[in-house]
């Protein structure tokens, strides 16, 4: 067997679905693309998409050493239909891919595999990215021609669907590059209708500032309320535009059952009463701990205010008072509504 082919191998029974090689300077037009997105102010509050540009732009700035970068693929598709969870009015939806481990330690802990791999049979140098430095994933992916990013600028593929984490290892090895992949989605525009909020302003192109994804975790202090309706019961980022892919028919089982965890559809009610050390407690390993207790309730509160349900006002009223002003104005939002 060739070293590639030794490779390819070796990162499928890490657990990847796909894997494809590029050079680091295969993206050439990254860098415009940013800087229109940028100015465009699409980023939203996410500052740290407009830092260390010339690195994120061009990912052979990154590590002038390298001389390949191994893209990969790893599945967490989901064994049920998300979209299911959005009739669930009284739970809370969270997307896909928070719903158990904190995919970073195990996407990195299979990257890692696979490039000590590299090391021992290539005697190559290896740095490993999972979302942990200014590196554009998603068109390297294409570049490396495990997929494509489709018109919700989330990346694909004919053989796996969109359910997938991207890993990339730089190296300091010669590889040969494969050819980018090509845009497969044709005139099918699904994920761009259901979107809730109309946060693609075009095929191919996203504005946060309108994305639930981005509403629900990246954004602090109260949702417009104009907003607000739109988040139906989703407490946790969004999968509409994912789950709806006609691609997902060629979806792979995850390959780590760790990704379907205890935090699929959490009831509104208990996730109310949560404090500080509860929030902490509940969400221990999982990515959602990010956002902290305040931002959370924040949402759950919306989603009360959207449930329809008479059951659910006196947990709103109880944090009207709440010490957050921004919890309190989210109870009081609720309850007025129901």
């Amino acid at each position: 067997m060739t070293f590639r082919a030794r490779l390819d191998a070796e990162a499928r029974a890490s657990g990847f679905v796909s894997v494809g090689v590029c050079r680091p300077d295969a993206i050439p037009d990254a860098k415009v693309r940013l800087h229109q997105y940028l100015s465009d102010g699409h980023h939203g509050t996410m500052s740290w998409m407009g830092e260390r540009v010339a690195w994120r732009g061009d990912p052979a700035s990154l590590w002038p050493e390298a001389r390949s970068v191994v893209m990969l693929a790893h599945s967490y598709a989901p064994e049920h239909d998300p979209l299911g969870d959005l009739d669930r009015a009284e739970d809370g939806a969270v997307s896909v891919y928070a719903q158990g481990r904190d995919y970073h330690d195990v996407v990195k802990k299979a990257l890692k595999r696979v490039a000590r791999w590299i090391v021992a049979e290539a005697d190559a140098e290896v740095k490993v990215f999972v979302d942990t430095a200014p590196v554009m994933e998603k068109p390297l992916a294409q570049a490396a021609g495990i997929g494509w990013q489709g018109k919700h600028t989330n990346v694909l593929g004919r053989d796996y669907g969109n359910w997938v984490f991207l890993g990339a290892i730089f190296t300091t090895q010669e590889l040969e590059p494969d050819a980018a992949e090509a845009e497969h989605c044709g005139s099918c525009t699904r994920c761009l209708d259901i979107c809730p909020t109309d946060a693609f302003p075009a095929p191919f192109r996203l504005d946060a500032r309108r994305c639930i994804s981005y509403l629900t975790i990246e954004h602090d202090g109260p949702v417009d309320e104009a907003f607000r309706p739109a988040l139906g019961n989703r407490i946790y980022g969004c999968d509409d535009c994912l789950a709806i892919c006609p691609w997902n028919k060629f979806a792979v089982r995850a390959s780590d059952l760790r990704y379907h965890g205890p935090h699929r559809a959490p009831p509104l009610a208990e996730l109310a009463g949560l404090d500080d050390a509860g929030f902490r407690a509940r969400f221990a390993g999982s990515p959602i701990k990010r956002i902290g207790r305040n931002r959370m309730v924040r949402n759950v509160c919306y989603a009360i205010g959207n449930s329809g349900s008479a059951r659910l006002k006196p947990v709103a009223q109880a944090l009207c008072d709440d010490a957050d002003s921004v919890v309190a104005e989210a109870a009081r939002w609720a309850v007025a509504r129901l």
